[in-house]
Formats: structure tokens, C-alpha cells, sequence
């Protein structure tokens, strides 16, 4: 079967544009005008990913994307944000929120269906390799998804878990920011180095007192503990 796609757009000619584009290229595209209507889809079927603009009519789609990570049942659904604003801290702030990507208006309808593939091929590559990753009050449970500190489980983003799975696998190993963002973000996605730094600040302060098992490594990166 396809991959099927909501589209959260309130314009009717963008939305049209992008399930046109979409369907074109095979994917299921179902389409919706507001939050309210777009987390009740999201919670009868589940779509593979979401397309979200952040300018609802009567929730912001910032609104909308927190649900989505705060929900057990969608946390994992990739979200690519569609918005008018180009702003770096509105990129910033999208992807603390657990965006998988950030496309701003006006757009390339081709552009975006290859971002669709990307994220969507990025969620679908887990290696079979990939097992629980202990380190003191720390757990990471790469299949189930699941971070624990000291038994607690800790809410953690898409974005939030990668960043720390790709450092707790590669323990005493400095990783550079250019290396963390083309493995989290994907060498495609154009973010600046400083989400980096953003991401780490935010996952610090979730882990508590096993955030400080991240070292900072000035001028570099990151080093999780050996």
C-alpha cells in the first residue's frame, strides 16, 4: 500500500496543489482546514506523515504539532511544518517542537515530495543491530522507543531520541555538530548548527540528572560519557 499523508492547510489552492503533487506521486492524500479537524483524523487513522501549516484558522499549528508528540499513539508520526515564515528561530522552534522538517512558502511542489520521501525513508531505517543502550541510571530501548532515567520514562521527541541514540552508540566518542545534524537531520535538510545546540540544552534538561552524562566539547561537539 502507499503511504498516505494529511495535509493541514487552510488555503484551498495550496492544498490542492500539494495533494495533487502528492497523489501524482503515488502517495494516499487526505486533506483538512483547521487543528481541531486534523487531530481528530489523526487520532481515527494515523496517517504515515503529516504535512502542517502553522497558520490555522483556529490553532496554531505549533499547537497542533505538541499534541502530536505529547500523544503515545502518534509521537512517532514524521511532521514536515509548511509556513510563510523564514525566520532561523521559527525553524528553531519547530524543530524543538519535534518537527522532521521545515518547508517555507513559496515552495517547489517537487521540492516537497522528495522531502516527504526523505522523511519517510529516514523513519524506515533502523538498523537491525540496534539493541537497549545502558549507562548508569540511563536506559534507551531503540525498538520500543522508549527512554527511561532511574526507572522514570522520559518524554523525549523524534528529534530529542536520534540526537541521543546517535551519542549513547558511540560512547567517549566526540561527535561534531556537522556529524549529529546529517545523521538526526539528514544531509538534505538545510538547518543551521545552532539547532544542534538547541536540541542538546532541551534533552539536558528532560534527562535531569543523567543529562550530564553529555558532555560539551567547546569549538566541536558532543561527547557522551564513556
Amino acid at each position: 500500500m502507499s503511504p498516505t499523508i494529511l495535509v493541514v492547510e487552510d488555503e484551498p489552492d495550496i492544498a490542492e496543489l500539494i495533494r495533487l503533487n502528492l497523489a501524482q506521486a503515488g502517495f494516499t492524500v487526505s486533506t483538512c482546514k483547521n487543528g481541531d479537524d486534523a487531530l481528530a483524523r489523526l487520532r481515527q487513522e494515523p496517517p504515515d506523515l503529516v504535512i502542517l501549516d502553522l497558520m490555522l484558522p483556529d490553532r496554531s499549528g505549533t499547537d497542533i504539532c505538541r499534541e502530536i508528540r505529547a500523544d503515545s499513539e502518534l509521537r512517532e508520526t514524521p511532521v514536515i511544518m509548511l509556513t510563510a515564515k523564514a525566520e532561523e528561530i521559527d525553524r528553531i522552534v519547530g524543530f524543538e517542537l519535534g518537527a522532521d522538517d521545515y518547508v517555507t512558502k513559496p515552495f517547489s511542489p517537487r521540492e516537497l515530495v522528495l522531502r516527504v520521501r526523505a522523511v519517510l525513508r529516514r523513519g524506515s531505517e533502523a538498523p537491525e543491530t540496534e539493541r537497549r543502550l545502558l549507562h548508569r541510571s540511563l536506559s534507551l530501548d531503540v525498538h520500543r522507543y522508549r527512554c527511561e532515567v532511574e526507572g522514570t520514562e522520559v518524554s523525549l521527541t523524534a528529534k530529542e531520541f536520534n540526537l541521543l541514540h546517535a551519542l549513547m552508540e558511540r560512547p567517549g566518542r566526540v561527535l561534531t555538530r556537522e556529524q549529529l545534524l546529517d545523521r538526526v537531520w539528514g544531509s538534505d535538510i538545510a538547518v543551521t548548527l545552532r539547532t544542534i545546540d538547541t536540541h542538546v540544552k532541551r534533552l539536558r534538561e528532560k534527562l535531569g540528572p543523567a543529562g550530564d552524562l553529555i558532555d560539551t566539547i567547546r569549538g566541536v561537539g558532543y561527547r557522551f560519557q564513556d
